[in-house]
């Protein structure tokens, strides 16, 4: 038992002196909650190189923590105790975090350079006028294929995944939402259906489905689909453009019957100490060169108009990434649908999961 209270002890002591440490290392660098801008993100979100421009050029420093699902963000803004000045959640959860009063309203007049976003991804439904969030980013959930075993135009839209010829041939995000979706929109139901009988309905629909999925994946179906583990994924797009990338075999389309158009924001949550350098750092992601430089190291597609006119034509004119009007109008945003509902997918999903194969 003494040993344990002296190893115990030892480790406070270690922990004591990092935050000690810590404390005297900012305060003789003169990193002061003023110069610290504490932003919260996806995991490889941002181009490292353009943090160490925006650092050299205004003297903030920033502080970059990293989250995998808007959910855990959540959590973590909810309770508290780390202050963070900056985050970046998707539309939908900018839509839940403004009903609960968890983000700060933006100055416009902090931001010229949002003149350069284009006025199709302003004033969206999830947030009327920008007043809590700008666009960073945006893409679709499509499919990814092997152009050596799936010839162009044998898939063109979800319905085509079906065919038994694909059996164990398939991954897919693994995600209540995206999977349920796919049932839904192979109705030609919305993707934010709540209607109980109609969301059961794409449930029995996407069991049927399963003999042909080989996995239920995350991040990692990237990495599969550039191994050439299975000649179909089901992701995003920006996923989808990485692995093209390290696989010139793969391509990526976006159903006939619609997807998932998807944004990805920056806003401030309440209770940021740093409020005018959030407001300085999105506004350098939005500069012209800053985004075009950005959204050629992220993979996807970038809001901000002017930079499109800095890109590798190769890339915008990709209708693959970037979309035309046509399709566009097919793709819809998920919406809040509140907890009752999440409850009611999820369960769905998990029925779905349990799916004997």
């Amino acid at each position: 038992m003494k040993t344990f209270i002296r190893s115990t002890l030892f480790i406070l002591l270690i922990v004591l002196a990092m935050l000690i440490g810590r404390h005297f290392l900012q305060s003789s660098q003169g990193l002061n909650g003023n110069k610290v801008i504490n932003f919260y993100n996806w995991g490889d979100y941002i181009d490292p190189e353009l943090l160490e421009q925006f650092q050299e050029e205004t003297g903030y420093v920033v502080v970059y923590e990293t989250f995998d699902s808007n959910e855990a963000m959540l959590t973590k803004v909810q309770q508290g105790g780390t202050n963070y000045d900056l985050i970046g959640p998707s539309e939908y959860m900018v839509e839940n975090m403004i009903e609960q009063n968890l983000l700060e309203e933006i100055d416009h007049d902090l931001l010229p350079n949002l003149k350069h976003i284009s006025p199709d991804f302003l004033d969206q439904t999830f947030d009327p006028g920008n007043n809590y969030s700008i666009p960073y980013f945006w893409g679709t959930l499509g499919i990814l294929y092997n152009t050596q075993e799936i010839k162009e135009g044998e898939i063109t839209g979800w319905n085509d995944l079906w065919n038994e010829k694909y059996r164990e041939k398939i991954m897919i995000i693994d995600g209540a939402r995206e999977v349920l979706g796919i049932g839904l929109q192979s109705f030609g139901y919305s993707l934010n259906e709540t209607d109980s009988q109609q969301l059961m309905k794409a449930a029995k629909k996407m069991k049927t489905l399963m003999p042909n999925i080989l996995a239920l994946l995350a991040d990692e179906i990237k990495m599969y689909a550039v191994m050439e583990e299975a000649p179909i994924a089901i992701t995003y797009s920006g996923e989808a453009a990485s692995a093209i990338d390290e696989n010139e075999n793969l391509a990526y389309m976006v159903p006939e019957e619609g997807s998932n158009i998807w944004f990805d924001t920056l806003a401030i949550p309440k209770g940021a100490q740093n409020i005018e350098g959030a407001h300085a750092l999105m506004d350098f992601l939005m500069q012209p060169e800053v985004a075009a430089q950005n959204a050629e190291y992220i993979g996807y597609a970038t809001p901000n108009g002017s930079a499109l006119n800095l890109m590798d034509p190769e890339i915008i004119e990709d209708p693959a990434f970037y979309p035309d009007q046509a399709l566009v109008d097919k793709l819809e945003v998920y919406r809040d649908l509140g907890q009752e509902k999440l409850i009611e997918y999820n369960d769905l999903y998990l029925e779905i999961k349990l799916e004997p194969r």
